[in-house]
């Protein structure tokens, strides 16, 4: 069934061609259902590959796909090439699975919207270039992705453009991904320069037998992580994702939760052998990012009142998690928390939009509360969500993130302190939203005239298609775990699929302290979560406490304000002054040179009189030069 790999992109394509010619004919709901069948197709044609490859050798689950040959110049050969392995399938999978899920739960939140038939265009064109991201056999095609899913989130930040905030902030996503896209590009030329392809097997088996430098190896993991950092949203290039919320909900999960800002992820996971290569400060620069990201973020998501907003916070420090993973050399421990924060980030990203759609679109956590008797459905899949994040056992959020703990620890006790007060922090803010929206008094009796009810305002459950993925994924929450358990080597199923991508490069902390008392540090994991849940209620709850809200945090310590003004400020004059020397220096000279030149020949040009007698004297006038010349070299 490998070869039917190229069905995977080919459906939403095909679904992304139909709604740009036909949207607006099959209008509302059957654009949004014709979208959804897309993914939900290619995720069965994944399952069938998934199948195939399970019952393969591990040696065997490599298969190459070549479509058709793209750049045939000279050394450089480049072919249309998909790529099915463990790491390639695992990424489908949650991204066909999820992205159908929040394609369901779109036509129920997008209903009445008169772009409907446009957003789900956007939605295909997403899952098509994330897939081609996932699924590229080389650093070309894998790009043709990544920057398809950068336009694609431009047009889905912004899909709400009449709002100039919603307008900013998908300008603010693009740009800010193609400082990181700089990174991708310099890779590939430096791969290509070195060994004359940008294949990966090409490229990783290098760095395996020793082919590449370790200095070359360092330069292209970095310059990778710096693309990484723009789309997955690290230190310092972040700032465009919690802006992002200005795009509609499902937008938010699927951007936020499945797909696109794992990319970098998948990148540094993929790319691994070559990390493994490189000297050991490379990859401690990027977990010590890692660290400070997951950090940073958290103690940010503590003061936020925007519900989407906590969750976008929440997201870039789990991302901060991953890589910090991944610096540690625990591969299979990022993809396991890139799958589990799939299944509980997606879930509480749909489950914040089934409240602001109840609430009618008010989004202020100040404005909410008392919401679990008028929304139980909602409540309950909320909550499920939060004790996945939270780390509480046995929810999935658990089992990744203990494991990311334990790599940590056997790899750096500083960064591992850093993990615990993040996963402190993130128990107490998540605690916190639970908290304002779905428990207290129900504040948003107080604001009803805000909404124009007049008094007569109270909240509603949403419709049946947007709590289907909440179910479904409130189980994935709870039973994802499954795939990779602590306590005997035959549970870990995760890291025995994804060996033949990562064995080679996996940490080896068998025989550490960490290791050999794993279970200490499980019980350190849970009773930090229970802390930070503690002291949540303590605070919100039972009102024991003063919330501790600093504007510095509030305002996600002043970064994107400064951030602005700079641009704004300093940025915009050095701009100027860039386009001033262009035009007058860089352009001047070019336009004087042609001016003189042009000056020069109008003056040669008068000679060309056209009159046969002038021709025919200078003639004779050169003959005569000519003759003069030669006597005079012949007397001297």
């Amino acid at each position: 069934m490998t070869s039917a790999l190229w069905l995977l992109p080919a459906f939403p394509l095909v679904g992304a061609l139909v709604l740009m010619v036909f949207g607006r004919r099959l209008g509302e709901p059957r654009s949004g259902w014709f979208a959804a069948a897309m993914p939900i197709a290619s995720f069965f044609v994944t399952l069938t590959v998934y199948f195939d490859l399970l019952s393969r050798h591990s040696e065997d689950r490599h298969q190459v796909i070549t479509l058709f040959s793209w750049i045939p110049v000279g050394a450089l050969h480049i072919d249309v090439a998909l790529l099915a392995d463990p790491l390639s399938i695992t990424m489908a999978l949650f991204i066909t699975g999820i992205g159908s899920l929040i394609h369901l739960y779109a036509i129920g939140y997008m209903h009445g919207d008169p772009k409907f038939s446009k957003f789900f265009l956007y939605l295909n064109l997403f899952v098509f270039s994330m897939l081609m991201l996932v699924l590229g056999e080389n650093l070309l095609v894998t790009f043709l992705g990544w920057e398809g899913v950068g336009a694609c989130s431009y047009f889905l930040i912004s899909f709400w453009h009449t709002r100039n905030s919603a307008a900013v902030a998908g300008k603010k996503a693009f740009v800010t991904n193609r400082i990181g896209d700089f990174g991708v590009m310099t890779a590939m030329f430096l791969a290509f320069s070195t060994i004359g392809s940008v294949s990966y097997s090409s490229i990783n088996e290098a760095a395996h037998t020793g082919a590449l430098a370790p200095v070359t190896a360092t330069a292209i993991g970095l310059l990778l992580f710096v693309g990484a950092c723009g789309k997955s949203a690290q230190l310092p290039l972040y700032l465009w994702l919690p802006d992002a919320m200005e795009g509609p909900t499902p937008v938010s999960a699927l951007i936020h939760a499945a797909t696109m800002v794992t990319s970098g992820v998948f990148l540094m996971t993929r790319m691994s052998p070559v990390l493994h290569a490189s000297y050991e400060w490379a990859p401690m620069i990027i977990a010590c990012v890692g660290a400070a990201t997951a950090l940073y973020a958290a103690t940010i998501a503590v003061a936020q009142n925007d519900i989407k907003k906590v969750l976008a916070y929440s997201t870039v420090s789990q991302l901060g998690y991953m890589f910090l993973a991944v610096g540690s050399g625990a591969y299979v421990a990022a993809i396991f928390h890139m799958v589990t924060h799939a299944f509980f980030k997606a879930l509480l990203f749909l489950g914040s939009g089934s409240v602001i759609h109840g609430m009618h679109h008010e989004q202020d956590m100040r404005r909410m509360g008392a919401l679990r008797k008028l929304m139980p459905v909602t409540a309950i899949t909320f909550i499920i969500g939060w004790l996945a994040i939270a780390g509480v056992p046995p929810f999935a959020g658990f089992w990744s993130k203990d494991e990311i703990l334990l790599y940590v620890y056997a790899n750096n006790r500083g960064l591992y302190v850093v993990g615990l007060v993040t996963a402190l922090l993130t128990a107490y803010y998540m605690t916190r939203q639970v908290i304002m929206v779905f428990y207290g008094e129900a504040k948003w009796k107080d604001h009803a005239h805000d909404h124009g009810a007049h008094g007569d305002f109270e909240p509603h459950e949403s419709p049946k298609i947007m709590l289907f993925p909440l179910i479904v994924l409130s189980v994935l929450s709870v039973i994802g775990g499954a795939m990779q358990l602590p306590f005997t080597s035959k549970l870990h199923f995760l890291e025995h699929w994804l060996a033949p991508v990562v064995e080679e490069s996996e940490a080896d902390i068998h025989h550490t302290w960490a290791y050999e008392n794993k279970y200490v540090l499980l019980v350190v994991a849970v009773l930090i979560a229970a802390t930070g849940i503690a002291a949540a209620l303590a605070v919100y709850a039972k009102k024991k406490a003063k919330a501790i809200e600093p504007r510095v945090l509030e305002q996600a310590w002043f970064y994107d304000a400064g951030a602005t003004k700079l641009v704004g400020g300093p940025g915009r004059a050095a701009f100027n002054a860039v386009a001033w020397a262009d035009s007058h220096i860089v352009d001047g000279a070019v336009n004087g040179t042609a001016t003189l030149v042009r000056g020069i020949a109008s003056q040669v040009r008068k000679s060309q009189s056209g009159f046969t007698r002038v021709y025919a004297a200078l003639m004779a006038v050169g003959a005569v030069a000519l003759l003069a010349w030669f006597l005079y070299r012949g007397v001297a």
